[in-house]
């Protein structure tokens, strides 16, 4: 059975409530079909900001979160949510959920949210020069040709994702180097739930951040005996956006050693907006020739 992309994004980020136990809210919710049985490291981050964003009222929005994932997500196990209201400030409000299944933990992270106010105000500008999405191939359909479950799995994902200069599926193209843009949006409307936007856009922030890495070193996903994980993500949410409008995701990557690579993004509306900013350390290993 087919399922619909957008449909498998909103329906994990409808948590079910399950009381409270000990003092921490319980959320539980599912996983999203993936072809390797693991949960995508994305939702299982989103969900886990849905989780903390339901304990937290007064009109305040998160500004930033640092997660880490401990273990691999089983797709046919239900996941449990747990959220500790840490500190309820007069500005500031700070969460801690945690994920689990069958009891053991799988991702931990801790946000901040904000009541909105005045301040200074500046930002890094977008990069110019780069070409508008509709110019630029989608990664769908590049994939939907390719006669393999990841492949057809990729292409049916709930964003439309176009890669500058080009993807890094199947080859590396070009110069090896340590930086890249992606333009995406979703595959349709979104309703008007900035929580929701600020949710799918940390989803969608997973997707693509380690690629720089492999791009530096001409790694493609395909390279036999490649080994890659998620071991950290960190966001800070700065301006409002939606996820389906285009955004630019522009991505490099400082350093790589001892089997880890860093990546930072910044993420700009087409006005020139800056959204969001993005960091994650993953694991990369690539067999010895």
């Amino acid at each position: 059975m087919t399922v619909d992309p957008l449909q498998s994004l909103l329906s994990p980020l409808d948590l079910s409530p399950a009381g409270n136990v000990g003092g921490q809210d319980v959320f539980t919710g599912g996983s999203q079909p993936e072809p390797l049985g693991r949960v995508f490291g994305g939702q299982v981050a989103a969900q886990a900001l849905v989780a903390a964003q339901r304990t937290v009222g007064g009109g305040r929005d998160v500004h930033s979160l640092h997660s880490y994932f401990l273990r691999p997500g089983d797709l046919t196990i239900p996941i449990t949510f747990t959220v500790d209201r840490i500190h309820d400030g007069r500005s500031f409000a700070t969460r801690r959920t945690q994920a689990s299944q069958d009891g053991v933990p799988i991702f931990s992270m801790i946000a901040s949210f904000q009541t909105p106010d005045e301040g200074l105000d500046h930002q890094v500008a977008m990069p110019t020069g780069l070409p508008d999405p509709e110019d630029v191939p989608s990664d769908a359909e590049l994939l939907s040709a390719v006669d393999n479950p990841v492949a057809q799995s990729w292409a049916r994902r709930p964003f439309d994702m176009r890669h500058v200069p080009s993807p890094v599926f199947f080859s590396v193209e070009g110069d090896h180097v340590a930086h890249q843009a992606v333009w995406l949006k979703a595959t349709g409307p979104l309703p008007d739930d900035a929580d929701l936007h600020r949710a799918a856009l940390l989803y969608a922030s997973d997707y693509t951040l380690l690629e720089p890495i492999y791009r530096r070193h001409g790694v493609a996903f395909v390279t036999p005996g490649l080994k890659v994980a998620s071991l950290d993500h960190a966001m800070w949410w700065h301006r409002p956006a939606r996820v389906d409008e285009w955004l630019l995701y522009v991505q490099e990557s400082p350093n790589a050693v001892g089997g880890r690579g860093l990546s930072l993004g910044r993420i700009y509306d087409r006005e020139g907006t800056l959204v969001a900013s993005v960091a994650q350390e993953g694991m990369v290993r690539v067999p010895r020739g």
